[in-house]
């Protein structure tokens, strides 16, 4: 699997999909259930916001791009947030991680419709990826099912423009070549915090707060680590890869997610499910490789 990786920009999505699978465990042992979800959101958030106002340098931008820079970050992780916390009211988490698998198709398919060219053999690959997380996660659904879809479908299609405007706002920007990426970031961070801190004042409780050190360290951990430098490198390779890759990589988390919580926490899970699924997103990956070379000869 390493001819896969040895891109850098490929490095920093697997990364940063490695971090993702440990968050999501801690979330559901540690967080899901005690803490208040909208607080959870915003103190994650707001972490990784901090963490990024010392670095903006927004001296040389253009007020046009200040403010895109903020909207993408507002859909992309503030708006996401929102559909994605409300969707386990209808929903079980097996039914949660089914319906985010459709992400690879939307994000070929806004991507095609920005650079109005269609790309017949990303889709291929995503549908293989697809084909693979819906393997390992397919479960029996409850009554809900239809309007939980709905609600998923809402935080999906957010991650998905979020990351294809940011790729094309980049690349459609000549002025931000040379720009240092962590002197602008930090907008999208507030984009995302604006929205995070609407969505608490409205929907959030003040009685369910964090009252252990345990539950304070995660969310530090969460905001500084998984939501701060993840969502960063994670931007960052979005940039430079080729939207089929980028596609696949939103279903990878699905399996390094459930074999991380097999081994740490012992969960039960299917793991002959893990494998097949897992290999077929994988082989994905390499066949969407084969084809960008192809393309390229």
């Amino acid at each position: 699997m390493f001819f896969l990786i040895k891109n850098l920009f490929m490095r920093y999505l697997f990364g940063v999909t490695m971090v993702w699978a440990f968050s999501f465990s801690l979330i559901g042992v540690y967080l899901s259930g005690y803490v208040d979800a909208w607080f959870s959101v915003l103190m994650r958030i707001g972490i990784a916001t901090l963490i990024f106002l010392p670095f903006l340098r927004l001296k040389d931008i253009k007020i046009a791009i200040i403010f895109k820079l903020i909207a993408i970050g507002s859909v992309q992780l503030g708006l996401m947030y929102c559909f994605y916390f409300q969707s386990f009211m209808f929903l079980t988490v097996p039914e949660v991680l089914l319906f985010s698998v459709l992400t690879p198709i939307y994000i070929t398919l806004l991507n095609d419709i920005l650079s109005k060219k269609f790309h017949k053999k990303h889709l291929i690959t995503a549908l293989v990826a697809v084909l693979g997380a819906g393997y390992i996660q397919y479960s029996s659904i409850n009554e809900n099912v239809f309007l939980g879809f709905l609600i998923t479908q809402g935080a999906n299609l957010c991650f998905a423009v979020g990351q294809v405007a940011y790729k094309h706002l980049l690349q459609s920007r000549p002025e931000l070549e040379n720009t240092p990426k962590h002197s602008i970031f930090g907008l999208f961070f507030i984009g995302a915090f604006l929205v995070a801190l609407i969505a608490f004042f409205i929907l959030g409780s003040t009685e369910k707060m964090p009252t252990t050190t345990v539950q304070w360290g995660i969310i530090i951990y969460l905001g500084a680590v998984a939501s701060g430098a993840g969502y960063f490198f994670w931007n960052k390779g979005v940039v430079q890869v080729n939207t089929g890759s980028l596609a696949i990589m939103n279903n990878a988390l699905i399996p390094l997610g459930l074999i991380v919580n097999l081994v740490i926490w012992n969960k039960e899970a299917d793991l002959q499910k893990i494998l097949i699924g897992g290999g077929l997103i994988f082989a994905s990956l390499a066949l969407n490789e084969f084809v960008i070379k192809e393309i390229k000869e």
